[in-house]
Order: C-alpha cells, then structure tokens, then sequence
C-alpha cells in the first residue's frame, strides 16, 4: 500500500476532537506503509487518546508540550523542519481559528507557524460547527496560504447529527499524504482508466463474467492520480473502493463500458485499458429466470464490441494507449499481435494462469511491449509497484510528444 510513503518523515498532529481515535488508524496505516511518524497531540486531544497508543504504534515519544521534562528549547523550530510533510487529522474548529489567526499557544500550533513542508489539514466537528460562516472562513484563508484541505466527509456524526464534517477514513487521509510527498510529474495530464470484468446477462438471476477483481485497474488510478494527474476510472462490477481523488463510473456490461469509454476518450490524454472485458455475450436475454430442464440448454453467445480497438483506430496523434493482455500461453506472440492490431503504444501482459500474478492478488508479474519492438519485463511486484512501472513508461511518451 501507498509505496511511495516508504522512508517519508510525516507529523501527525491530534487535536481535541471524538475522531481522534480514527487518527490511531491513520498512524497504523502510515507506519504499514513504510513511513518514519512522529506524533504532536495538543492537551485536548490526550483527553481522548492516550499518548502511549500513538507511542506504541510509532516507536516515537509522543510530543505534547512546549516546555517542561523532556522537551527541547527549539523543538517547535526542528519538528516541522524535519519532516516530508505535516497532517493534522482531526482538526477542530478551534484549531482552524487558530492557525488562521496564526496563533501558537501550544506545540502543534507552535510548530505549524515554524514550519516549511506541505501542511495537510483534516477538518472534523459537528455539521452545523462546519457550516459557520467563521469556520468556513478560516479554511478559505488557510487555502490561501497553500495548506491542503481534506475535505470533511458526510455522515452520521457521534452526536446523532448527520451531514458533512465526520473525518474522512484513514485510507483516503493516507493516500491525499502520499500526493503530497509524490513528485506530480503527472500533473495537468488527464487519464483514462478501465477495471473491473463485465456481467453479460443471460436472465434475470445469471451472467457470465471473469475471474478480474478490477485490483490492477484501481491501483493504476490510484498511482496516477498520486502523480498529479486527472483520473477518471471507468469500472466494471467490484467490491473495491474508488481511490481517492478519482471520479469513477460504475459500469456492468461491455456496451455499457463501450458507451462510457468512447464519451470521455476526446478528453483524455492518456488511456489505460487493464479492464477484462468479455469477448461475448448471450444472444438475447431471457425475460425470466431459466428453469432447470431435461435437457440440456445451448446458449447462443454474439460478440461484444473491442471497445480499446475502435478507440484506438480514432485515437488522436498525442494521445498515448496502453493495453493488457491478459494470457495463459503464448504470452508474448499474443500480447504482440494485440499491441499492433489495436493500434497501441504499449501493451502489458501477463500470465493470469501463475498463481502469484493473475486474478484476485495483490501482486502482478508483467511484461511491457512497446510499438517499437522493446520488451521490458519485470520481477514479480506489488499491483501498486507495477503501476508506477507502466505510468513511467507513459510519462515518458508524454514528454516526448510534448517537444
């Protein structure tokens, strides 16, 4: 998860609010993903939270004064020094105000006046705290000033109120600290992505699909959007989560991933198109539920559409494709034939048939193919790390069409 934290420094500042204990998590996740956290929790937060959870799950003393036993004269200079990036997860309206008046009346605060890395601020309190005016305007000038607002997410609140100011969950929080601490070379670039297997309907209670779980696809827009760039993802039946930051369109059939893909593609400068999209579906659709017979049933299958073919015929100079072959023999002479009759620039394949690298897992052996005959072929990685292998491959294309 989130390669990109591994070895990053991050502060996690805790403020005095009931989501603290979902800051607990924030840090477990930070820590999963490979980054160094030193925790800065204010006075009311330690009413909520104990220093010693953080303490524990870190392996850092917990910060939480500016004087007194164990503190240092110029703590407040060095802590927001040495650092990759600062989060501030919960953030309550009070420490908004303050950071908007810049007042530092205690460490956290203190520390975020001396500080000189990316600042990203969680805010959670109840809805109608949230929509005051003066709240409303104190993120506005922290906008101004460069610090990134998470915004906060709507819901049931421990209050019993509902609407927007619960705390983002952890996952998403984790994923906007990794766009922080990630070079955006991605950045201003708009890209296309499709996951996930279709459902062809053969009645009202069947479908044939595939064994894809859209868990390469997400990871792709995942990745991508961490570099900066604008992603849609268009996505076929799955029980992930959209990533963060992307805006996603939920599809169940070929022709319905066919109509969605072909009206963003003029939009797109980039297209990924790891979804399995099946070849066929039934001939017609039985209005009822098929009963169980003596006999035994033939269905009638039709072609579906190759939806990255017909884009790829209309494709513009500057746009770049990129496909997968997803095999079980003859790996490279079909991913080849694939990558030339599609009219692609790079095509990914991979043996689906190998325990470790097909459906369903979190790791992916594969193979890049490029127009121009080079064949790239990597270790056995993480979904994750694979997609920042194949977004390398298509920043480069980007930047050589650029000029």
């Amino acid at each position: 998860m989130t390669a990109s934290l591994q070895g990053k420094k991050i502060l996690l500042g805790v403020t005095g609010g009931i989501a603290a204990y979902k800051a607990v998590e924030v840090l477990r996740l930070l820590v999963t993903a490979g980054a160094q956290v030193q925790v800065v929790m204010t006075a009311a937060a330690q009413q909520f939270v104990t220093p010693l959870t953080f303490q524990a799950l870190s392996g850092e003393t917990v910060r939480t004064d500016l004087f007194g036993p164990g503190t240092e004269p110029l703590e407040h200079i060095s802590l927001g020094q040495a650092v990759d990036a600062i989060v501030i997860a919960p953030a309550t309206a009070n420490c908004l105000a303050k950071l908007a008046a810049g007042i530092g009346d205690d460490l956290l605060t203190t520390v975020i006046l001396a500080a000189s890395r990316p600042i990203l601020v969680c805010p959670a309190m109840n809805v109608k705290m949230y929509e005051n005016p003066v709240v409303q305007e104190n993120l506005g000038k922290l906008r101004q000033r460069g610090f990134h607002i998470l915004e906060p997410a709507a819901g049931e609140m421990a209050c019993g109120a509902y609407g927007s100011g619960r705390l983002p969950e952890p996952p998403d929080i984790v994923a906007a600290i990794a766009c922080l601490v990630t070079p955006p070379d991605l950045g201003g670039r708009r890209i296309l992505v499709s996951a996930g297997p279709t459902h062809e309907d053969l009645d009202p209670v069947r479908f044939l699909t595939n064994r894809s779980t859209g868990k390469m696809g997400y990871a792709v827009a995942a990745v991508a959007r961490r570099r900066g760039a604008e992603v849609t993802l268009v996505s076929g039946p799955t029980a992930l989560p959209a990533p963060w930051g992307v805006s996603r369109y939920l599809v169940r059939t070929a022709l319905e991933m066919q109509a969605a893909l072909e009206s963003l593609f003029s939009q797109c400068d980039v297209l990924i198109m790891s979804a399995a999209v099946s070849d066929y579906r039934p001939a017609g659709l039985a209005e009822q539920k098929i009963k169980r017979g003596e006999e035994e049933m033939l269905v009638k299958l039709t072609h579906n559409p190759d939806i990255v073919a017909g884009l790829g015929a209309r494709r513009q100079q500057q746009q770049v494709l990129v496909g997968f072959a997803a095999e079980t023999q003859d790996l490279l002479e079909h991913a080849t034939t694939k990558l030339q009759r599609k009219n692609l620039d790079l095509i990914v394949a991979n043996d689906v048939s190998a325990p470790d690298a097909g459906f369903a897992v979190d790791t992916n052996r594969v193979t890049i193919l490029d127009r121009q005959g080079g064949v790239e072929v990597l270790p056995l990685l993480s979904k994750e790390e694979v997609a920042d292998r194949i977004l390398d491959r298509v920043a480069a294309l980007l930047a050589e069409r650029r000029g």
